[in-house]
């Protein structure tokens, strides 16, 4: 039984971080703000189900990087206070992964919905 306790445990850290990212991270609150605005338009033209699967990854990869990056950030934050060009470059590379994610669910995006908005 204490197994199981540990493991319910875990699931609250890890929902105690999801709601530190959407509360304090801007760039997640834009990601939610696509994430609305997309799932609008998946419910709205009546996507195929593959389709919801390959937006949904989209969603979690790009979530999932934000929530990295922050992660990332705040360590390097917490261990090197002052400005250094090393910690800096770390932070700069964890952002361009965020960017990537994003990119690529963009174009994925427009993969997916370009069809669906020129046949309106």
């Amino acid at each position: 039984m204490n197994e199981l306790k540990k493991r319910i445990k875990s699931f609250g850290y890890a929902f105690k971080g999801i709601a530190s990212l959407l509360k304090k991270e801007h760039n997640a609150w834009i990601h939610c703000l696509a994430i609305v605005v997309v799932t609008s338009l998946g419910f709205y033209f009546h996507i195929t189900p593959t389709e919801w699967c390959i937006v949904l990854l989209c969603f979690g990869m790009v979530l999932a990087a934000e929530g990295f990056n922050t992660a990332i950030e705040r360590l390097v934050d917490l261990v090197s206070p002052e400005r250094h060009p090393v910690a800096g470059d770390v932070k700069d590379v964890a952002a361009g992964a965020v960017l990537i994610c994003a990119i690529a669910a963009a174009i994925i995006g427009c993969i997916i919905f370009l069809p669906y908005l020129l046949n309106c």
